[in-house]
């Protein structure tokens, strides 16, 4: 599937869009709108939160964004349906794709960071909040996230780097939030609760 999916308010309100969502679409798209063309419109107008809605409904592309200079603007969500590209590095609020996300340098999210496949990051990763791949995540330095990081494989950081998970959690909360899941435990684990997926 494409970006260029035409979504219709019909289709919106058969997958039970809430009703703030579905008004606000009526009057921006009577007739209608690309999928990816959604997704943009909705982080631009202040509503990540529906266009991730969206992505989880209808799911990923087989769309690639390349952007090939650094990315840097702290208020800055993106929710892309297919795989993100970036040559340099992205320093974002939110970044969610709906397959991968790869960097040439390092991928640093003030929130969350998320992807349906896999997460690779030529130097770090950084997450204010979690970190989520449905594949592997792999940084060529360290990975570090303010709750916890979950992958689908494994969580790779490079040689003589650490991994640290929970950095902005309460040890009351630490089995609940700095949670790192994968199918087998991160040798340079530091910090974080481990468990087997």
């Amino acid at each position: 599937m494409k970006g260029t999916f035409l979504v219709t308010y019909d289709y919106l309100e058969e997958l039970n869009a809430c009703s703030a969502g579905l008004e606000a679409f009526k009057e921006e798209y009577p007739n209608g709108a690309e999928y990816q063309q959604i997704l943009d419109a909705c982080c631009d107008k202040g509503h990540t939160d529906w266009a991730i809605w969206l992505l989880n409904q209808i799911g990923p592309t087989n769309d690639v964004r390349e952007c090939i200079k650094a990315v840097s603007n702290t208020s800055l969500e993106i929710v892309f349906a297919g795989k993100l590209v970036f040559k340099a590095a992205a320093s974002v609020k939110r970044l969610v794709a709906g397959r991968g996300i790869k960097a040439g340098r390092g991928i640093k999210a003030g929130e969350g960071i998320e992807a349906g496949e896999g997460i690779e990051a030529g130097e770090g990763i950084e997450a204010g909040w979690g970190i989520e791949a449905g594949w592997g995540i792999e940084a060529g330095r360290g990975i570090k996230a303010g709750e916890g990081i979950e992958a689908g494989e494994g969580i790779e950081a490079g040689a003589e780097f650490g991994i640290f998970a929970g950095l902005k959690v309460k040890l009351s909360f630490w089995s609940r939030e700095a949670r790192v899941i994968a199918k087998t435990k991160p040798e340079n684990l530091i910090s974080g609760h481990w468990e087997e997926k």
